[in-house]
């Protein structure tokens, strides 16, 4: 599936701010962007510049004090209980330190398998389990994985695992903030591969957050600089 001019994503002067011991903090100022079904949008910008503050802001963690978050043409602040729930299913978030977002005390399948049986995808713990052994040999690992716990793996291993557990709700949209960025090299070029690989596979859309010009360039079809709040 290529890209299509069919919005998935559109923000319309979108302004999160923060108090601070002197004053307000405009960590996103006025921004307005439209993301299309299917294609990798690449935000850029240095530390402090808004970009992850503005990815919490779509992904309901932030409420911003003005604008509009829409996603396909509904606008995400004005859902009711149910449609929180599918919209927590649609919009992932794959995260700079999958370890950090990974429970230790618990098996890396019962992590994955429980937002599947909340949302639906599977409709006992067997077929979850077959499903999830099933996308983590998509992602290359082993399917042994399911019965194992985070800290027996390498960095690169563990992002692979975070991929599938955003994979396993089968959502349409998904964020990857600075994902690679804590990699080696040559294990970062594996996990764009990937990445781009899985695009095709499951009809992503991205959005994919970083600070390395080279790496954002690599992956994406169109690339935004953020700077003080505002995509330039």
């Amino acid at each position: 599936m290529g890209t299509t001019k069919e919005p998935i994503l559109e923000l319309k002067n979108v302004k999160t701010t923060f108090k601070v011991p002197k004053g307000i903090l405009k960590a996103v100022n006025g921004v307005d962007l439209t993301i299309y079904k299917g294609e990798t949008v690449g935000l850029v910008g240095e530390s402090g510049c808004g970009k992850s503050t503005l990815g919490k802001t779509i992904m309901r963690l932030y409420r911003p004090d003005e604008g509009q978050v829409m996603f396909e043409g509904q606008d995400i602040w004005r859902y009711n209980k149910k449609e929180k729930k599918e919209y927590t299913k649609n919009v992932q978030m794959i995260f700079q330190d999958p370890y950090a977002s990974l429970n230790p005390k618990i098996k890396i399948g019962n992590a994955i398998a429980e937002p599947m049986l909340l949302h639906g995808q599977a409709s006992s713990y067997a077929e979850a389990k077959e499903k999830i052994q099933h996308l983590l040999e998509v992602v290359g690992l082993q399917p042994a994985v399911f019965d194992r716990y985070p800290h027996e793996f390498s960095g690169g291993q563990r992002q692979r695992i975070g991929i599938v557990r955003a994979l396993a709700v089968n959502p349409k949209l998904i964020f990857c903030d600075e994902s690679v960025s804590a990699l080696d090299v040559s294990v970062q070029a594996q996990i764009l591969n990937l990445f781009q690989s899985l695009k095709e596979q499951f009809h992503l859309t991205y959005v994919f957050i970083g600070h390395d010009l080279a790496v954002v360039r690599y992956i994406s079809d169109r690339v935004m600089v953020m700077y003080l709040g505002k995509v330039m």
